[in-house]
């Protein structure tokens, strides 16, 4: 028996990076896949690609900061599934690096309306259809930079502190209808959105963030998306309101 064998999974941000590999990880244990993202190049190979595995996949053009979009798709899932078994709130952004006192006011908000806002309109959507079920799992995607600072991020740092809170208070909130909630804290995994948005063409800032890490590489989104099924699945039935960090040693330091 597969773990998530006709559960309905709906991520968002699950175009690319963790999201992508998360997606792929509940196809291949018999989940039905919902892509909440905003519509790409990439959207029907994706999609494509999640369907080899699992036909029963949609894909929702989504911008998690809009509250009734989120609503609308939450609407979706459950109307073409029946239920919202299992919800990943993945979807994020980096940003521009500055300390706070240059931080432009655009920069915060863009982050803070992605990341943690983003999650809240997801938590609050999922919950709603959750309570009518009387079960569910969330899992919300933070970061080790929801657990230390960061220099030049406090955006980003700020946002995935708040989705560790969030979480923590809904999983109260919850615990008694059935709901689990927990978040993952990755440390600096190899997609797009690694060093907040820099690339490997910064060879030196690429090492230094490496060396950061006792394990001394990046993590893979395979590696998170093991993580996340284990959350999403009943092996993880007597666990909420917890982080599973998963970085290579780095908050161990």
């Amino acid at each position: 028996m597969k773990k998530l064998e006709n559960k309905s999974v709906f991520i968002t941000g699950g175009l690319s990076g963790i999201g992508k590999a998360c997606a792929i990880a509940a196809a291949k244990e018999g989940a039905n896949i919902a892509i909440a993202d905003i519509k790409s190049d990439t959207t029907e190979a994706v999609m494509e690609e999640i369907k080899q595995l699992n036909p029963k996949a949609i894909f929702l053009d989504c911008d998690v900061t809009v509250f009734k979009q989120v609503q609308a798709a939450i609407e979706k899932v459950v109307h073409t599934f029946g239920t919202l078994d299992v919800a990943l709130n993945n979807a994020g952004i980096g940003g521009e690096s500055n300390k706070v006192g240059d931080m432009t006011e655009s920069a915060w908000l863009k982050v803070i309306g992605v990341n943690l806002s983003g999650v809240f309109n997801g938590m609050n959507h999922e919950l709603n259809q959750m309570e009518k079920q009387n079960k569910g799992v969330i899992v919300n995607m933070s970061s080790i930079l929801g657990k230390v600072g960061f220099a030049t991020s406090s955006h980003y740092v700020a946002a995935k502190h708040g989705v560790i809170g969030l979480t923590q208070t809904a999983a109260l909130e919850y615990a008694e209808q059935g709901i689990r909630i927990n978040a993952i804290c990755p440390g600096f995994i190899n997609t797009p959105l690694r060093l907040n948005g820099s690339t490997d063409e910064n060879p030196e800032k690429k090492q230094n963030i490496i060396n950061r890490h006792p394990m001394k590489r990046f993590g893979t989104p395979e590696e998170v998306a093991n993580g996340f099924v284990f959350l999403a699945s009943d092996d993880s039935m007597f666990v909420s309101g917890t982080t599973l960090d998963m970085d290579g040693g780095y908050l161990a330091q």
